[in-house]
């Protein structure tokens, strides 16, 4: 296992490292359970955009070291924002809503691997994640009316993964819910005591796909998300579909499939590109 170089080896919360293609961010304040402060956030933040920009990287694994993937906000963390003003506390916030989205936004396939308790802003992080597997005795909580806050920066990702209807509930009443009813909502999608072997499909089929169609798939459920079905929707994916068959990676794969051979991606590890 080789450490990645691109990201500095010196972080304090977190652990970064490269392996055969799988970068793995791995959460690691376990004597805190793994909960957020500042620091943590600014160092996934840079995680996640050298992962991102990093040709080797086909994909990215979120975990963490310990009992619980994340007991959400840090103690401190929250004392010091109760000392803050307005502008502090969206300067604060605004950092978290970076974090949020630079995973959601990740352009190669996220498998989050969730141990124990996942609360607060965890949860978020898992429902911005392409794929979510769940030990049995995981449990996640969105706890933030109990102490009178909302769970703001993570609820366009916990909505959309939830449903408008579960997101109300779970926000209203702050209850706790184990992975099966997580299961149920499509909090996750698979509850498994082995994380890791429950990972390797997964990981297998995204080794054997175009990564510019992994890249572009994401693109464009992103702009379907409004469930909206009209001419402007029809003419994009029409764009879309058209521009991937005449892209070089588009050409590739169906003349492999024709030609009867493993497209060049399955050889080389070929970067994923963006979808325009």
């Amino acid at each position: 296992m080789t450490t990645m170089t691109k990201i500095n080896p010196s972080f304090e919360h977190i652990e970064c490292q490269l392996n055969q293609g799988i970068g793995e961010l791995i959460l690691d304040r376990a004597e805190k359970h793994n909960a957020f402060d500042e620091v943590m956030i600014a160092e996934m933040i840079t995680a996640i955009e050298a992962f991102a920009a990093d040709d080797a990287c086909q994909m990215l694994m979120l975990k963490a070291n310990g009992k619980n993937f994340s007991a959400g906000a840090d103690l401190n963390w929250m004392r010091k924002q109760a000392q803050m003003d307005f502008e502090q506390n969206l300067s604060d916030a605004n950092q978290l809503a970076k974090l949020m989205h630079v995973l959601d936004k990740f352009p190669k396939p996220t498998i989050a691997l969730v141990n124990g308790a996942a609360f607060g802003g965890a949860l978020g992080l898992i429902c911005c994640c392409d794929i979510a597997i769940a030990n049995s005795r995981a449990s996640f909580c969105l706890s933030e009316v109990k102490l009178g806050l909302i769970p703001a920066v993570i609820s366009p990702y916990v909505v959309r993964a939830m449903g408008n209807r579960q997101a109300r509930r779970y926000m209203l009443t702050a209850e706790r819910f184990d992975a099966q009813t997580a299961l149920s909502h499509q909090v996750i999608h698979e509850i498994n005591d082995d994380l890791e072997a429950a990972a390797k499909p997964f990981i297998d089929a995204f080794k054997a796909n175009s990564p510019q169609g992994m890249a572009w798939v994401k693109t464009l459920v992103a702009k379907l998300e409004d469930g909206v079905i009209d001419q402007n929707t029809l003419n994009y994916t029409s764009e879309q579909i058209a521009k991937i068959r005449v892209s070089d990676e588009g050409q590739e794969g169906l003349n492999a499939f024709f030609e009867k051979r493993m497209p060049n991606w399955q050889l080389s590890g070929s970067k994923p590109q963006g979808a325009e």
